[in-house]
């Protein structure tokens, strides 16, 4: 959806419904009710709204003006998205949601919200808004905006789940659910609520495709203290053969419609139960509170076992990632070839580079919509390519790809910027500034009990010293065929009490953005490992191995601007390419690959 849209329609739509129900206004943020990344097309609500798509943003409609509000990654697409005689831009960090609403709410307001698709971290800022504006925040039991989207709305997705095998997963979920009940017994709670469907799937060990680029059914779970666990679920997911028999007599089935009740049940037996309330939803939590269940508000205590990866994950996530290399330095090679006709464009690249992939074995899918951008829209840092916006591969761009694949053994993500031609020396200058930030991470040694938040400086000093920087995290956590971008663990500015521990995956994705010009990110995946310890170091340190074997562009490259530690890095890390996916090439991509990883020029 785009300025071309008749956004004009909705928003008239919604506000006359609003009026209806007699309120002043409407909070529509991007969340379904399961509160993850992607969210399924008959849940689209802000896209359908608004036209604006991208992963992080919410809309305020009132009476007679309307907001959206999205972060650093999208100031551009939400420009370039939405009607800005509709819509008022705005930074969702920078001026959040409350303090718009706190402006120009007024006494006697009434702002609706559907608490099913909020926390109730997100819901406490609206509620001191209103407060402050002496106005009110109600709490709808229903949806206004679905009671308008009646037209042309995809039915809920009904995707069968899978079995992710032993082999792949590494622990048997009988084993992973008597660790998280024997986590509850020893906290004195009974019972633990999942709303993360990525939680779910990595704890029952099953998969699904019910969003877009990650393997997940979507569900709700109730796990007791004796490992038994409520899986509320549509029916219509459980009829691949062997399922039920995988789950077991001590996982019960039952539709998502269910859930209230259960809760309620939780409550009426005055159960103390464990939910993590920055995951949950406001309805959720709400629900057991009124019901009167003893909540302990904690982390998901899934996310922690689900982000260190065990061995078996281990040797998947290696496996997937040479599988996807050969496909990137295929990709490349051809790019090599193709690009300088300028017949190759934004979507015909990607279209080829998803091809590629899909020639591999255990390949499943994207594991987001690759980021192809050429020239300026290789600036809007999260860029999505559409029929409007392609542009063609012209030679003195800088060419932008960004991809990953699902492999049932693993997640890839890779970034990749390509000079098309010569490039300009601000170009080379800026590009090798990433490269210092992007080495200095990959090579960091650092004690046990450091946080990402500790590191990320590292990747950005080279930047800050010449007056530059990115409005993005530098690294994000990564599943095991599961979700591009998990946490707990993150590298960003942001403050994050999540130690590293040995067998994270984090991305390393350093970058910089000239808007109208061109953008640069150069992004591998690393795994949390533990290093030797000589016999001088008096503490345990872990470092990073680098998962992602591809090259990165020479032409770009200023070797001048590296120090030795720096140069001999990259060198080893090109001779590592060569070395582990060049016996997987022939042809024109093995001896594209072969000139890709020579010494760079110090002369």
């Amino acid at each position: 959806m785009s300025k071309s849209s008749t956004g004009g329609e909705q928003l008239a739509a919604l506000r006359a419904e609003l009026a209806r129900r007699d309120l002043t206004g409407f909070v529509v943020p991007r969340a379904d009710e399961y509160l993850g990344e992607y969210v399924p097309p008959s849940a689209q609500r802000l896209a359908w709204l608004t036209g604006f798509t991208g992963s992080a943003g919410l809309a305020v409609v009132l009476r007679d003006k309307a907001a959206v509000f999205s972060d650093g990654r999208y100031t551009l697409q939400v420009r370039a998205e939405i009607d800005l005689s509709l819509f008022e831009p705005l930074h969702l960090l920078e001026f959040p949601p409350a303090r718009w609403l706190a402006r120009v709410l007024v006494p006697g307001d009434r702002l609706g919200f559907d608490p099913r698709l909020h926390t109730a971290d997100q819901v406490e800022p609206l509620r001191r808004a209103c407060a402050r504006a002496g106005a009110e925040l109600v709490a709808c039991t229903d949806n206004p905006l679905d009671t308008v989207w009646v037209v042309d709305r995809p039915a809920p997705p009904r995707v069968p789940i899978e079995i992710q095998p032993l082999s792949l997963a590494g622990r048997g979920s009988d084993d992973k659910r008597a660790e998280i009940a024997a986590a509850l017994r020893n906290d004195g709670d009974d019972a633990l609520v999942l709303t993360a469907p990525d939680s779910i799937a990595w704890l029952l060990n099953i998969r699904g495709g019910d969003v877009a680029h990650t393997p997940v059914p979507l569900s709700f779970a109730i796990v007791h203290a004796d490992s038994s666990v409520d899986l509320f679920i549509d029916p219509a997911k459980l009829t691949n053969p062997g399922v039920v028999d995988h789950l077991g007599p001590t996982v019960r089935t039952a539709p998502p419609e269910e859930l209230d009740a259960a809760l309620d049940r939780l409550g009426a037996g005055a159960r103390r139960v464990r939910i993590d309330a920055a995951a949950a939803s406001f309805h959720v939590v709400e629900r057991l509170n009124r019901a009167g269940a003893q909540l302990n508000r904690g982390a998901d205590p899934c996310q922690m076992p689900k982000a260190c990866k065990n061995a078996a994950e281990s040797a998947g996530t290696r496996a997937a990632h040479r599988r996807d290399a050969v496909a990137m330095v295929r990709f490349l090679s051809w790019l090599d070839g193709e690009a300088p006709s300028g017949r190759v464009d934004e979507l015909s690249a990607a279209d080829r580079l998803d091809r590629f992939r899909a020639e591999g074995a255990l390949y499943r899918g994207p594991s987001f919509a690759t980021i192809s951008g050429t020239g300026p829209n290789g600036a809007i840092v999260h860029y999505h390519s559409t029929p409007r916006t392609n542009r063609r591969l012209a030679t003195g761009d800088l060419y932008l790809v960004d991809s990953g694949g699902q492999y049932l053994d693993g997640t890839t993500d890779i970034t990749r910027t390509i000079a098309i031609g010569p490039a300009g020396a601000e170009e080379r200058r800026r590009f090798t500034l990433v490269l210092k930030g992007h080495i200095a991470v990959a090579r960091a040694r650092f004690p046990v009990g450091t946080t990402g938040s500790q590191l990320d400086v590292l990747a950005r000093q080279a930047l800050w010293s010449e007056g530059l920087d990115y409005d993005h995290g530098t690294g994000h956590g990564v599943g095991s065929y599961l979700s591009v971008h998990e946490g707990p663990q993150r590298i960003s500015k942001a403050g994050n009490s999540i130690a590293l521990q040995p067998g994270m995956i984090l991305s390393n994705e350093p970058g910089y953005y000239k808007t109208g010009a061109y953008g640069i990110r150069i992004e591998n995946l690393l795994q949390v490992v533990t290093l030797p310890l000589p016999p001088e170091i008096e503490r345990p340190l872990l470092g990073f191995e680098t998962l992602t074997l591809v090259p990165i562009d020479r032409a770009l490259i200023e070797p001048g601007l590296l120090d030795p530690a720096e140069a001999a890095w990259i060198e080893a890390y090109h001779a590592r390419v060569r070395a582990e996916i060049g016996p997987l090439l022939d042809g024109s991509a093995a001896a594209w690959l072969d000139a890709a990883t020579r010494p760079l020029d110090y002369c």
